[in-house]
């Protein structure tokens, strides 16, 4: 089987697509359904937003210094490390959105 799926933008790239979506919106020219549309794009596109920022976050925590001074990286998965986040409340942050 061959993977037919096309891979993810980059942040940036997404960070451009949710500017234009909101030019649109903000522009008062879309009827309700072209909106509804982008606004559900948006959405879409700012969760992915998200998850990006979150798995940068969690590469930034795995890098350390190690007892010599110098850089250390510790391994991390990242299903176990937003398993370990569900069960720690104090570790919950807010969007910046």
């Amino acid at each position: 089987m061959s993977d037919t799926s096309t891979p993810a933008p980059d942040f940036a790239t997404t960070v451009e697509q949710l500017e234009t979506l909101v030019e649109r919106l903000e522009s008062g020219t879309l009827s309700l359904e072209d909106a509804l549309a982008a606004f559900e794009q948006g959405v879409g596109l700012a969760r992915q937003a998200q998850q990006r920022l979150d798995d940068a976050q969690l590469k930034v925590r795995a890098l350390g210094e190690d007892g010599a001074g110098g850089l250390a990286v510790t391994p991390f998965s990242p299903s176990q490390s937003s398993a370990d986040a569900d069960n720690d409340p104090s570790s919950e942050e807010t969007p910046p959105w």
